[in-house]
């Protein structure tokens, strides 16, 4: 759930339009951007870990980049479409659906390449896709999800008999009593939920040094287009696991990026909703002003789907109360191939500079929207740009302690761990296992904070509301009668380090994440084979416009491919 964004332009050539790879950067400078410490800190097995599965991480490229053996895959880059179809015709089946990604994962994700994406896959899954099939042929189909198979994160709880740990050693062993909403909704859809993925332990709110994509319980999680690279956080194990192949449809979660940057490292369209438009009842918080799960899907049209699957008010989620009148059952009905002609779209120059290939690739994406009919105003600007970073981190350190307590309280005697202090402690006594890379220096300045009362926490929400949403976006939006504003999503991935930590170059997550307004990413093309993003925000509940317009993009470029699983890039 947490951020990769940093603060920071080029013409795009003929053929870097038509391929979407920019390739080399002739001499252009590739030093790792000055990390800032909530770029640090971001969002986000088939058997249970009893201790820390060390995956091998990196420190630099070598050797031969040659793919690893990776055996065709009947139902790679499918579609949920293309599977309903194959259910109602008796190709497929849901039981057969799930067996294939079962065996997919056990060759993938935990030998060959090894990706590490699915900390846990669901003992029961093949037992509810036969039953599933059973309804499907005496009832019909629930709806579009039913028999879909679905990996969720790792800190979504479920009533089963698989782990919610976010990714932490100390709740392995706690029992959720009941689903969490969004979980029990994919359920009610029909879904299949395979598996849990790793992610970035504790959603990456932990230290400020963490390695995005690894937790104690499930080791490092690899980017599948350069295994050496990072597949962003925290919502690591979503991406590198949809982008893998490894279920049709995914959900991840995030604070500020934690959705978008790990669907630009891997290649994916994903979708920031606007808080209070998808429940995070039962899901292990950071902060509850900023906090929200969505998909992560391969195709737009796979991720407004399970949108509309996901979304509307939960009793015990005020937020969503928010949202009465404004979310869709089906969010399908917004998809436009279309949608760019007449759109208003303002360019946030100042989040480019930081990386001269995303800017050629950017002017790319920009001049297609352009022949597509969209009218760009270049550029736009937010005079409160930077103003609530260090406001933005106060108000997380607040509700982190306060909000964690309150899952671990709801756990009650299910957990072996009762507040955050006695996460703490935990640490610090298996900090072999749980801190052999970096520390908890977040979790002691949380454990540290006052109750939400606080003067120093209640002006700082505020100001933060004020700045990015109605002084920030709204008013940016008003000045110029936006549709929507598009930035970079962030770089190219960088080389997983288990001496430096994360290297972000660049991104523009932080407006939207900090109003609580609405994200998506697709992808703008590639750099030396690694996926680049495109983010299109705006205003709170206009998830319908930006559906449109990302959709339009996405079929006018049509950018997304599959990875190749190489062990570095290709020079």
């Amino acid at each position: 759930m947490k951020k990769e964004t940093e603060d920071k332009f080029g013409k795009a050539a003929a053929d870097t339009a038509k391929s979407g790879d920019v390739g080399r950067r002739n001499g252009a400078d590739e030093t790792p951007g000055r990390r800032r410490f909530l770029q640090a800190s971001l969002l986000g097995g088939a058997a249970v870990a009893a201790g820390p599965v060390l995956q091998p991480v990196f420190g630099a490229s070598r050797g031969n980049s040659a793919a690893a053996e990776v055996p065709a895959f009947e139902l790679d880059e499918i579609t949920i479409g293309e599977l309903q179809d194959g259910m109602k015709s008796g190709k497929y089946s849901a039981h057969a659906i799930t067996e294939k990604y079962l065996a997919r994962i056990a060759a993938i994700d935990k030998s060959g390449p090894s990706v590490n994406s699915v900390i846990e896959t669901n003992p029961d899954a093949l037992e509810i896709a036969e039953a599933l099939d059973k309804e499907r042929k005496e009832k019909g189909p629930r709806g579009p999800l039913h028999g879909i198979p679905v990996l969720i994160k790792d800190n979504i709880a479920t009533a089963d008999r698989m782990h919610t740990t976010a990714g932490s050693l100390a709740l392995v062993g706690s029992k959720p009593p009941r689903d969490a909403f969004i979980a029990q909704k994919l359920r009610d859809a029909g879904a299949v939920i395979l598996g849990k993925t790793n992610l970035s332990e504790w959603a990456n709110i932990r230290s400020n040094h963490s390695i995005s994509g690894w937790s104690g319980r499930g080791g490092q999680t690899k980017n599948p287009y350069a295994l050496d690279r990072n597949p962003c956080g925290s919502s690591s194990g979503t991406g590198a696991g949809i982008s893998s192949n490894f279920a049709a449809i995914g959900i991840g979660t995030e604070t500020d990026g934690s959705i978008v940057c790990p669907s630009s490292a891997n290649g994916l369209a994903g979708i920031k909703p606007t808080v209070g438009l998808v429940s995070r009842s039962r899901i292990i918080p950071i902060s509850h002003t900023q906090d929200t799960a969505g998909p992560m899907c391969r195709t737009v049209r796979d991720a407004a789907i399970l949108l509309g699957a996901i979304a509307g008010g939960d009793v015990d989620d005020k937020a969503t109360v928010a949202s009465d009148g404004k979310f869709f059952k089906d969010y399908t009905q917004f998809l436009n191939a279309d949608g760019l002609k007449g759109a208003r779209i303002g360019v946030l120059r100042k989040a480019f500079g930081f990386n001269p290939a995303v800017d050629k690739l950017m002017e790319a994406a920009l001049d297609a929207m352009k022949k597509q009919g969209a009218t760009l105003v270049d550029p736009v600007e937010f005079e409160t740009y930077g103003k609530f970073g260090e406001t933005e981190f106060l108000g997380f350190m607040y509700e982190l302690k306060a909000d964690l307590n309150a899952y671990l309280a709801w756990l009650g005697p299910n957990t072996p761990v009762k507040t955050l202090k006695d996460i703490i402690e935990f640490n610090d006594k298996n900090a072999e296992k749980e801190m052999p890379y970096f520390g908890q220096e977040n979790f002691v300045k949380a454990e540290e904070k006052g109750p939400l009362t606080t003067k120093e926490y209640v002006e700082a929400i505020a100001k933060n509301h004020q700045l990015a949403g109605k002084e920030g976006i709204d008013k940016t939006m008003d000045k110029h009668r936006l549709d929507a504003i598009v930035a970079p999503t962030g770089g190219p991935a960088w080389l997983t380090d288990i001496v430096n930590g994360d290297s972000f170059g660049g991104g523009s997550s932080e407006f939207a994440a900090v109003a609580g307004y609405p994200n998506i990413n697709v992808t703008a093309g590639f750099d030396f084979g690694l996926p680049v993003g495109i983010s299109f925000f705006g205003r709170a509940w206009s998830e319908p416009v930006l559906i449109k317009l990302a959709y339009a993009f996405e079929q006018a470029t049509k950018f997304r491919k599959a990875p190749r699983f190489l062990a570095h890039v290709e020079a």
